[in-house]
């Protein structure tokens, strides 16, 4: 059969207080068929939309994923996930870090995408403004030198959404998608869990091809027979067409978040591409640490293995160059008494993102003192683990110069103090300050400043350049020509 155009599928990225998640919400509840909405379940993870389009009821599918970092892990899995991307800019506050990060991530899939100026109706909004934030991270919309489409956008108002979507199908429309419905399906894995009454689970969204009952998927090490299907809704379906989620079931193992799936006609054709996939699994270990460097050792669970993926893409970028952050173990579901008791073997952290602690857990983890962390926001769980690093890490004692003197004569000396007269040449001298004495380059000894005068007054602190005299305890034999450096010790 000849090939045809497929709906485009959307991934929506953005900084995290931009407001992706309210104009996903909008979208959903406006364009999901009438009276469909209160359907969708809390871990849909993709959902089709309807919006007339030239005169056309055209479908739209929207990627509702942890955002870009389980974007770049998918990519790095080798998925070829959304076609076209929405850039969420809020329209008070511009472009932030994380804007550029979701940015990143959209130029490195090399898909077009259209920018969706957000909260057009706070107060503080200032269109203008966040075009010109744009442009100065050369994003260039159009009207403004370049090509990038823009819809100021209301998510609550739901003023500028129409608009957004008809950029949307513009641009997927110049990308002229297509896919081959009487092929074998293929596609990638949104995300997995582990259902506790329907065992092991996966979001598929196809991108070539139908996928029908009897038919077996296979994604990496994992396979299933495809005896049912769901959609977004929950609903059955007799099959899965090209850009269509769907959930699968009866796993043999859970497939990672971004892993490539295709189709066989029987289960032993199935068991032969997941032996040509598997390898002998690597056991993980403690990235290469520089001599007497620490540890942090954590055991993370989550919701579904997008967000694992996601909460590994982060937490690579987490360096510290005296510790180094190990997972012990990573698996969907609530935290259980195992997780606890993993965690208390191997002196680990347990790490919970948007699943619950069962309480016999809690429990064990409180008597074993065991630490459990629980995030909603992949940011704050980043933020976390980067201090439970440093403070992981063993700390090390540095010298910080405070101020330098040259000795100008000596007046009195016994076996541990000197008197002197000096001339400060930089920073300040207080009593009490460690110091060192210094002659020709070569420290000779140690020390600590007892005493100061200035204009034949004592004084606590010396800071302005010129002639002062000071008593030193230590055990050097001080001269003239002798350069006295003060230092505190900082602990990092």
């Amino acid at each position: 059969m000849a090939r045809t155009s497929r709906p485009p599928i959307i991934a929506v990225m953005g900084h995290i207080d931009h407001g992706k998640s309210s104009l996903l919400d909008y979208i959903r509840k406006s364009n999901v068929v009438a009276g469909e909405a209160g359907g969708i379940t809390q871990h849909v993870s993709a959902y089709e939309v309807e919006h007339e389009y030239e005169g056309a009821i055209r479908h739209i599918t929207f990627l509702d994923t942890p955002g870009h970092e389980a974007f770049h892990a998918m990519r790095a899995r080798g998925a070829s996930t959304a076609d076209v991307a929405i850039l969420v800019v809020a329209a008070d506050e511009g472009v932030k870090p994380q804007t550029l990060d979701a940015l990143a991530a959209i130029n490195e899939a090399g898909i077009p995408f259209v920018v969706a100026l957000t909260k057009i109706d706070k107060s503080g909004a200032d269109v203008e403004r966040a075009k010109v934030s744009l442009l100065e991270h050369e994003v260039y919309l159009e009207g403004l030198g370049g090509s990038v489409p823009y819809a100021p956008v209301s998510s609550k108002t739901g003023e500028g959404v129409p608009a957004l979507l008809d950029l949307v199908l513009l641009t997927a429309d110049l990308a002229e998608l297509s896919a081959d419905p009487a092929a074998n399906a293929t596609g990638f894995i949104l995300e997995s869990t582990q259902d506790p009454k329907r065992g092991l689970s996966a979001t598929l969204i196809v991108k070539d091809g139908t996928l029908a009952p009897g038919a077996f998927v296979v994604a990496g090490e994992a396979y299933a027979p495809v005896r049912f299907m769901e959609n977004f809704l929950g609903k059955r379906v007799k099959e899965a067409t090209p850009s269509m989620p769907i959930l699968v079931t009866g796993f043999s193992t859970l497939p990672p978040a971004g892993t490539p799936f295709v189709t066989t006609d029987s289960r032993k054709a199935a068991e032969a591409l997941v032996a040509e996939h598997a390898k002998p699994r690597a056991v993980a270990a403690a990235a290469a640490a520089p001599s007497g460097a620490a540890v942090l050792s954590l055991i993370i669970k989550a919701d579904v293995t997008g967000s694992i993926e996601a909460i590994r893409h982060e937490l690579a970028k987490i360096t510290h160059e005296r510790a180094v952050i190990r997972i012990l173990d990573a698996s969907v579901g609530a935290v259980s008494e195992n997780d606890v008791k993993k965690a208390q073997a191997g002196g680990a952290v347990v790490i919970a993102f948007n699943t619950p602690t069962d309480a016999s857990a809690r429990d064990i983890a409180d008597r074993a003192n065991v630490s459990i962390e629980s995030f909603t926001i992949i940011y704050d769980l980043e933020k976390r683990v980067a201090e439970l690093l440093a403070e992981r890490a063993p700390h090390v004692t540095e010298e910080k110069a405070l101020g330098e003197a040259k000795i100008l004569k000596t007046f009195s000396a016994t076996a541990k103090k000197h008197v002197a007269g000096a001339r400060l040449t930089s920073g300040t001298f207080a009593v009490g300050s460690l110091a060192k004495v210094v002659r020709r380059d070569v420290e000779i000894g140690r020390g600590k400043i007892t005493n100061l005068q200035q204009a034949r007054a004592d004084v606590k602190e010396i800071r302005t350049e010129g002639e002062f005299g000071f008593e030193i305890e230590t055990r050097a034999e001080v001269a003239p020509g002798d350069i006295i450096i003060t230092y505190e010790l900082v602990q990092s």
